[in-house]
């Protein structure tokens, strides 16, 4: 090759070198270009994954070239998240952060797919509010943090209501969820001379007491509530009314065994509900279910101390109560008052039907099956010939112990509304110490034995009432 030659092909590789160089760092800029910030929208920028490497192919064909990992700028997404530290939220366990939750809240429910982020290794302290829609869809309260209120009711501000701390009102595809904590700084309130104290010297004394609920989502639908901590609410946990399509999973709630009615979860006028993975110790009942309740999924729940898995309490003052397809599966209740429990008011109406309670474990549990249409909470209680109709309820695979202080199984029907239809399979009971217990209370309760229950229950009459037409005024 002359020198003229060479020289030419020196001339095209520096050429192409250039091109090459000019190209790598168009890459980077493009790899490296952030999303610009809108005035007055705190969206944090997340840092883009790093493009794939090349592997090196072990065949003669030339390695394959990935598609570029960012065919658009990585600002160019509608999931927004917006902290509430950006919006002035303090976050060191004293200050009021209320407005800047407010703020990140109204910013966020108008943007779709938002996340309003509640950001760990932060104590965050707001008063009771309002979380109102409607907002655009896929709107995410996500709490990694933890987030109080006041400290008890001498800190609580004259102006709010003490009967709830966070309610979220006409909501569509919302969820709630984060791996931090939601403290409710009850003790106090546990403490006021008008609740009930539990205990040999317990007493207390009459008046209002009002104490607020911790959660409460109202006239809301399509809600998730996921993986978070709540504990030690003044009043209940969680409580959804007239909602719809709720899912509720992997929730840890606790609070002390004496505290009084801190209910877990309750639901009350809300159709179409799944509890799933969750624990629950406190001191009320784990999970209630109010009236106007249909279709209703809880499994693999983990609960006690507590008064157990309860339907009811059901028709006071004279109501008409509607509970319809209700299923328990998979639970474990240890240490409590209660297994599972309907509990219904006298002079009530309407029915309790298509229950069923299948493979649950007892653990030291007192009255682990029962039904009674005698509820009441004093003395005081009269007589009544109206009553909520209980039917087709169906317990299967119940199996443990049980504290001998009370029979483990207890129908306790009215005088004039039977309960019937009821079925019993694959019932074992044992005490937990002492004698077994074999004289299982019925009154006025129909139904079968599938299989000889341990202890059996001779006292479960067969067949239907004679009465039992008149049972269709109670009917939903």
């Amino acid at each position: 090759m002359d020198l003229a030659h060479v020289c030419f092909f020196i001339w095209i590789l520096a050429i192409l070198t250039f091109y090459q160089h000019r190209i790598n760092v168009n890459a980077r800029y493009h790899y490296h270009k952030k999303q610009q910030k809108t005035k007055g929208s705190p969206f944090i920028d997340e840092a883009p994954a790093p493009a794939p490497a090349l592997v090196p192919s072990t065949s003669a064909d030339p390695p394959s070239i990935p598609s570029d990992p960012y065919p658009t700028d990585p600002g160019d997404t509608s999931d927004c998240i917006f902290d509430v530290t950006a919006y002035g939220a303090v976050g060191d366990g004293s200050s009021d952060d209320t407005a800047a939750f407010r703020e990140a809240w109204k910013a966020a429910c108008s943007v779709e797919s938002a996340t309003i982020l509640v950001p760990s290794d932060n104590i965050f302290t707001i008063t009771s509010t309002i979380f109102s829609g409607p907002c655009k869809p896929g709107l995410v309260l996500q709490v990694n943090g933890v987030l109080m209120p006041p400290k008890g009711p001498d800190c609580w501000p004259k102006a709010d209501s003490r009967k709830q701390w966070l309610v979220f009102y006409r909501l569509d595809d919302m969820k709630l969820t984060g791996n931090g904590t939601i403290e409710g700084n009850g003790h106090e309130w546990w403490e006021l001379p008008c609740k009930p104290h539990r205990g040999p010297k317990g007493s207390s004394l009459p008046g209002p007491c009002e104490s607020p609920a911790m959660i409460r989502f109202f006239m809301s639908s399509n809600i998730v509530v996921s993986g978070l901590r709540i504990q030690n609410s003044p009043q209940f946990h969680m409580k959804f009314d007239g909602c719809e399509g709720v899912l509720i999973e992997e929730l840890s709630i606790s609070t002390p065994k004496l505290s009084p009615n801190t209910d877990g979860i309750h639901i009350e006028n809300t159709k179409s509900v799944g509890i799933y993975n969750s624990m629950i110790s406190n001191g009320d009942d784990c999970i209630s279910v109010g009236p106007g309740c249909s279709n209703v999924d809880i499994n693999g729940v983990t609960c006690g101390p507590s008064h157990g898995i309860s339907i009811g309490s059901l028709g006071v003052h004279n109501s008409q109560a509607c509970v319809s397809n209700i299923t328990v599966r998979n639970a474990v209740i240890r240490e409590s008052d209660n297994g599972v429990r309907i509990k219904t008011w006298q002079g009530g109406t309407g029915s309790v039907s298509g229950i069923s309670f299948e493979n649950i474990q007892m653990e030291n549990v007192r009255n682990c099956i029962i039904v009674d249409q005698y509820y009441c909470l004093s003395k005081e209680c009269l007589n009544q010939t109206s009553a909520v109709y209980v039917t087709d309820i169906r317990y299967k695979n119940i199996r443990g112990t049980y504290d001998v202080r009370n029979p483990p199984i207890h129908f306790a029907c009215s005088d004039t509304v039977a309960c019937t239809n009821i079925t019993m399979a694959e019932v074992e009971l044992l005490p937990q110490e002492g004698e077994l217990v074999d004289d299982p209370f019925c009154w006025n309760a129909y139904g079968i034995e599938e299989t000889l229950s341990i202890p059996p229950i001779g006292c479960l009459q067969e067949g239907m009432p004679q009465a039992i037409t008149e049972t269709s005024q109670y009917s939903c």
